[in-house]
Order: C-alpha cells, then sequence, then structure tokens
C-alpha cells in the first residue's frame, strides 16, 4: 500500500490530526520547549507530555502496519494496540488535569478529538475483520518483542 493510499483513508487523516494536536498540547503544557528532550526531564508534567507524543505518534504507524499487513493477526494486534495508546493518552490528559494544569480547554479539546478519532476507529477496525479467516491468537507481550 502506497503513502497516498494511506493519506486517503479517513481514520490515518484522523490519527494525523490527534498526533499534531497531541504534540501541540505537549509543547504548550511542559516546561522544557525542547520536545526532543523531554523524556531528559526531571518534570513529571514533562514525562506525561514526552508519552503523550510518543503514544500518539504510534497510532498512525499502527494504522500503516494493519493497512499493509496481509496477517489478519498483525491486523488485530495493530488495532488492539491503537486501542490501548487511545487509552493512554485519555489517561495523560487525567494526569495532566491532576498536575494542576490550568487550562482545562485544552485538555477537553483532547479528549473530543479522542472521542471523534474512537469513533471512526471502530468503524475502520471492523473493516478489517475478514470473515473467511480462522481466528488467530496471540500475546500482546510476544507483539511488542
Amino acid at each position: 500500500m502506497s503513502q497516498n493510499h494511506l493519506g486517503s483513508l479517513p481514520i490515518y487523516r484522523k490519527a494525523l490530526e490527534l498526533c499534531t494536536l497531541s504534540q501541540e498540547l505537549a509543547s504548550f503544557v511542559s516546561y522544557n520547549k525542547n520536545l526532543l528532550t523531554l523524556y531528559q526531564s526531571d518534570s513529571h508534567r514533562d514525562h506525561i507530555a514526552d508519552s503523550l507524543i510518543t503514544d500518539a505518534v504510534l497510532i498512525p504507524q499502527q494504522i500503516a502496519r494493519a493497512e499493509t499487513s496481509p496477517s489478519m493477526g498483525d491486523r488485530m494486534k495493530s488495532a488492539t494496540f491503537i486501542g490501548i495508546m487511545l487509552r493512554n493518552i485519555s489517561s495523560y490528559c487525567n494526569g495532566l488535569e491532576k498536575d494542576g494544569l490550568r487550562e482545562k480547554e485544552y485538555l477537553n479539546l483532547l479528549r473530543r478529538e479522542i472521542r471523534l478519532f474512537r469513533r471512526s476507529f471502530k468503524k475502520w477496525r471492523k473493516s478489517l475483520v475478514s470473515y473467511n479467516h480462522p481466528r488467530e491468537t496471540w500475546h500482546f507481550r510476544e507483539y511488542l518483542s
């Protein structure tokens, strides 16, 4: 599957929008304005911002992986992984709120984007299912190896 085809997928475009919004939020909330070095910070907020960016970047990568894989098992693993990243991003919003972020409208904007993305994601995930393939089993830890 070509990069052009990925760009035509609504779920992929929404994932890129979610990624961009996450990066903008991370840039806004972090004390360290160099986003590439957030992981080196001693600030809890910077660590949350770094995790937010990392997980948001993984979503379009996993969509691309699912769209290009001939294996139903790999496609479903990617879909499951995306679901985990979405839950993580929601948790990061809660963490930033508990860390004292006063500008809750930015968190609510990201939460809204997550809800919109999740709707598209559910439709896309259903499109991955092929009734011609036997159900494959897998373990998440093996997938990360």
